[in-house]
């Protein structure tokens, strides 16, 4: 006897209702199977699928669901689903930044492919959402998957539980996902093309998967940290040592349980008495501890090493980071008490019980690790072309750009690098320019590592792929497609090419070799560079440079004439840094990172700023014999073009001073050399030295009198402390102070301009209509009536002085743009 259709639509709304609760990966995908098959739609019809599922499954719940996913799928930016029409998408990754990118381009109208290594979401860790990440996700109805999220105040959400939610929305919307997949390389099309040859393919485990003879447009790296495409060079940015530890406890959900508080976040210096406490009562050291209480109760903590080293924790103290947190120089019996020993006072030992969850490794899911430590790509995305086949690859979440714990900007970042990818995706498919496209992917991906809950739109509504909709003041062409080249490969050129985009996109002032360089091997060099001078004595990074012998010592091993070693005194802390750092600024354009009375207050110099401010003497003096006996350093590196720029300046500005000195008695300039005849052009000395201490100040850029070194800020006047300033120019001050001095808006480091006779900081719009043509016109003209006679030889030759100190002032603009 047959199904009537009450029944079979009865049937249908409890398959899907068994479709949204499941609550593991594999329980998940077999739901859904269950489900296409009742309903005889074919999940494989991507561009049919969704609506013939929701025509299906018409309850309540579903209902409520479909009117989320039709909200969202009326963006402008997605054209009604055929944005993209036609497009193929390769997703390696099914994380949470994986299965959003893979949403995105399936509203687009893309036939997405998403394959996962692994057939479970294991990871018990708890993400921290910003406000737009929460109402993205609930318009996307997570709520309806998940009908604890984010309820009241709460602003977070485990990583399984999240995934699960994306997973469901992803095959709702017709996206193939493939999990106990393994993505090797990829494979280039055939050299001898037809009109059925394949195209772009990828080499999985295993090679008989259906996915082998996916052919694709696009490929979308979302496999973590270990991101297997080629092509893709990675900096490393690591700050002071700190050791994060994270725990998972069995969540039972009982009553007692409920009412332990959540700690959103207890920082030392705002709780001292609890973390004094906590160290005296356990011998436990912290910095810091959250708690959050999702599927476990979830505990982040960051410990102080020699509290780790005194509970046994770690076994024997290295200086090396690696050899440090190595599992063979961990005790985990000791791990483990020492992390249920802080959860337990955090929580006032009011938990009933803390029995470790259980990872996908089968052991109590404890971690520890620096968390100091991330990565990011050089670049977001690149094209390949073989055989007249063209590839976009591009990488999202912690494979474009790891995040910063203590931040919780993971998530966060990570999607919007998703829409920022899916709205790449969509000008490939419309057919624009690959350099135009490439170079507004990289202008976006410049401001991505600065993005705060503060500096985003707040209109959270207007959201879309778009990323004018996301970025206030987006500056989509500030990277130009010429400086893009590099990451077009056509088979004519070698990754090694991909080297040329070092200067592009760098949120701190290192060159490539620099950020590759380990401190071990930078503590070496500086060992044997300053060996066997008197009191020098280097054993790290910190406190053996902080009466600044040991920096005088280290440029006096390269230039002893500029330094008068034997005359220093030991005790003179504040005179010997800041003789160093005024002596390394003058010959050898390193700019000082903080100031001589910065260094006499602290106990210890910070490590991070020393490891930046000594890689860049590595950089200078590697290459050169070990006192190079006064002769000038070697030409810099190609990467170094603004060090470049202004010895180049310094130069020129010096022998202009000779001159002028040479002909002060006369206060004539004399052009010989038959140019022009003898004594033809009388000017004032005074005017050209006016123009070579500009120069000069190029060059020297001094720290205002009276402004206090680093502790108070150059635009508000107020105490910045090492941890929160930025610096430009010799300047410091607090991030949100650096804004245009016209129209304050925010500037960026490496997006500025400054007038160093006023001291006053700039965009580059209103700089260059300060120093728009009609002044320079003025000012040949003012110079060459004030300084010539009338007869037509002498007017010429002062017209060439004139145009020669413009040429010399349009150097000086582009060194200050440098």
């Amino acid at each position: 006897m047959g199904e009537t259709e009450d029944e079979r639509t009865a049937q249908a709304s409890q398959l899907f209702e068994n479709f949204v609760q499941a609550s593991t990966c594999k329980g998940t995908l077999q739901a859904f199977g269950i489900l296409c098959r009742h309903l005889e739609v074919d999940p494989l019809d991507y561009s049919n699928f969704y609506s013939s599922l929701k025509a299906a499954v018409s309850s309540w719940k579903a209902q409520a669901l479909w009117t989320k996913l039709d909200k969202r799928a009326q963006h402008k930016a997605y054209n009604t689903n055929g944005a993209c029409q036609g497009t193929r998408c390769l997703i390696i990754g099914g994380g949470p930044c994986g299965l959003r990118t893979a949403i995105e381009l399936s509203l687009l109208g893309c036939k997405v492919v998403v394959i996962e290594k692994r057939d479970t979401f294991s990871r018990n860790n708890v993400l921290h959402l910003w406000p737009f990440t929460i109402h993205d996700l609930r318009g996307l109805g997570a709520k309806k998957f998940y009908g604890k999220f984010c309820a009241g105040s709460i602003d977070h959400i485990s990583i399984r539980q999240l995934q699960l939610m994306l997973l469901k929305v992803c095959l709702i919307l017709g996206v193939e996902i493939h999990v106990n997949v393994e993505f090797v390389k990829l494979l280039e099309p055939a050299e001898e093309q037809t009109d059925h040859s394949p195209g772009w393919r990828a080499e999985i485990r295993p090679s008989t998967h259906p996915v082998s003879d996916f052919d694709f447009d696009a490929v979308i790296g979302a496999d973590g940290r270990k991101n297997t495409l080629d092509g893709f060079r990675r900096k490393e940015f690591r700050g002071k040592l700190a050791i994060a530890i994270t725990a998972n406890f069995v969540n039972r959900n009982t009553t007692a349980e409920a009412k332990v508080e959540e700690i959103s976040g207890v920082a030392f210096i705002f709780n001292q008495k609890f973390f004094l406490e906590l160290k005296e009562e356990t011998g436990i050291d912290l910095e810091n501890i959250v708690y959050y209480k999702d599927h476990t109760h979830y505990f982040v903590m960051t410990a102080k090493k020699q509290s780790l080293l005194d509970k046994g924790v770690i076994i024997h103290d290295y200086i090396e980071t690696d050899r440090l947190l190595s599992p063979d120089n961990v005790n985990q019996e000791a791990l483990l008490s020492y992390a249920r020993e802080a959860a337990d006072f955090g929580t006032n030992y009011q938990l009933p019980s803390l029995d470790y969850a259980i990872n996908h490794y089968g052991q109590p899911d404890v971690a520890m690790f620096d968390f100091t430590s991330m990565y990011a790509s050089e670049n977001a995305a690149l094209i390949r072309e073989k055989h007249g086949r063209q590839l976009l690859v591009a990488l999202v979440g912690d494979s474009l750009l790891e995040p910063f714990w203590p931040m919780g900007t993971g998530c966060a970042r990570g999607f919007l690098a998703a829409f920022d990818t899916a709205w790449m995706v969509r000008g490939w498919a419309k057919g624009r320019s690959a350099l135009e496209m490439l170079a507004e992917r990289e202008s976006i991906y410049r401001l991505l590592p600065q993005t705060t809950t503060v500096n985003i739109s707040k209109n959270l509504e207007q959201y879309t792929i778009d990323p004018a909709s996301r970025y206030p003041n987006l500056n989509s062409s500030c990277v130009r497609p010429h400086q893009v080249r590099h990451l077009f490969i056509d088979g004519q050129q070698d990754s090694s090419h991909l080297e040329r985009g070092d200067l592009i996109r760098r949120s701190v002032n290192l060159s490539r070799r620099e950020s590759e360089l380990r401190p071990g091997r930078l503590l070496t060099w500086c060992q044997k560079q300053t060996v066997g001078y008197r009191g020098v004595e280097v054993i790290n990074l910190t406190s053996s440079w902080r009466n600044g012998l040991a920096l005088c010592a280290l440029i006096h091993h390269q230039k002893p004439e500029i330094i008068d070693f034997d005359s220093l005194n030991e005790e003179d802390v504040v005179g010997n840094n800041q003789l160093a750092f005024d002596v390394a600024e003058q010959h050898f354009g390193i700019q000082p990172v903080t100031t001589g009375k910065e260094m006499a207050a602290e106990a210890e110099p910070d490590k991070l700023l020393m490891v930046l401010y000594l890689s860049k003497f590595y950089e200078a003096f590697r290459n050169l014999p070990a006192n190079n006996n006064g002769q000038s350093l070697i030409a810099p590196p190609a990467g170094e073009d603004g060090l470049l720029r202004e010895n180049k300046v310094r130069s020129m500005a010096t022998r202009l001073q000779a001159k002028l000195e040479e002909n002060s008695s006369t206060g004539k300039v004399l052009v010989r050399k038959g140019l022009l005849h003898k004594h033809c052009c009388v000017f004032s000395p005074r005017l050209l030295s006016s123009c070579v201490l500009s120069f000069q100040c190029v060059a020297r850029k001094d720290f205002p009198p009276g402004l206090g070194g680093s502790d108070i800020c150059h635009f508000c006047s107020k105490r910045v402390y090492v941890m929160e300033r930025l610096s430009a120019e010799g300047y410091f001050f607090h991030r949100e102070c650096f804004r245009c001095n016209i129209c304050n808006c925010t500037l960026r480091i490496g997006g500025h301009t400054f007038d160093s006779q006023e001291a006053k900081f700039y965009c580059k719009l209103h700089y260059a209509q300060r120093q728009s043509d009609i002044h320079q016109s003025r000012f040949r003209r003012r110079m060459v009536r004030s300084t010539c006679s009338l007869n037509s030889r002498t007017s010429a030759c002062c017209a060439f002085v004139a145009d020669f100190i413009l040429s010399l002032a349009k150097v000086k603009r582009i060194v200050e743009k440098a």
